[in-house]
């Protein structure tokens, strides 16, 4: 399965804001993800006031995915233009490539987004 950036946000927070399933899900899966546009969507937010973090988003990261055991997939070439194929539902391009990326590695997403369902993902809300 693969976070979107909310639900990493929620499981660093200690899990408040996951359903019980996603964080069921999330504790039982053999391997969890986030994709690497989930760094450059934190920073952005970091960098504009939205999000407070107790440091910088390259450090705080790195310990989130240590402590939690996750594994970052990066974007790829094909990851990046199934992006651009991907009908206009949804216009985030940062879920867009999270989209793809669950897309083209045949993961669910632990999101709380009910558009991403409509992409032909599997949705843990």
């Amino acid at each position: 399965m693969i976070l979107d950036t909310c639900a990493l946000l929620w499981l660093a927070r200690g899990g408040e804001g996951l359903s019980e399933d996603a964080a069921r899900a999330i504790d039982e899966a053999p391997v969890v993800y986030v994709s690497a546009i989930t760094g450059f969507e934190i920073g952005l937010k970091y960098r504009s006031g939205k999000l407070e973090l107790p440091a910088l988003p390259l450090e705080w990261l790195g310990a989130i995915v240590e402590h939690h055991g996750l594994s970052v997939l990066p974007l790829d070439l094909p990851i990046c233009v199934r992006a651009t194929e991907l009908p206009a539902v949804h216009t985030d391009p940062c879920d867009r490539l999270i989209i793809a990326t669950a897309q083209i590695h045949g993961l669910p997403v632990v999101t709380a987004d009910p558009v991403y369902s409509q992409y032909g993902v599997e949705v843990i809300g």
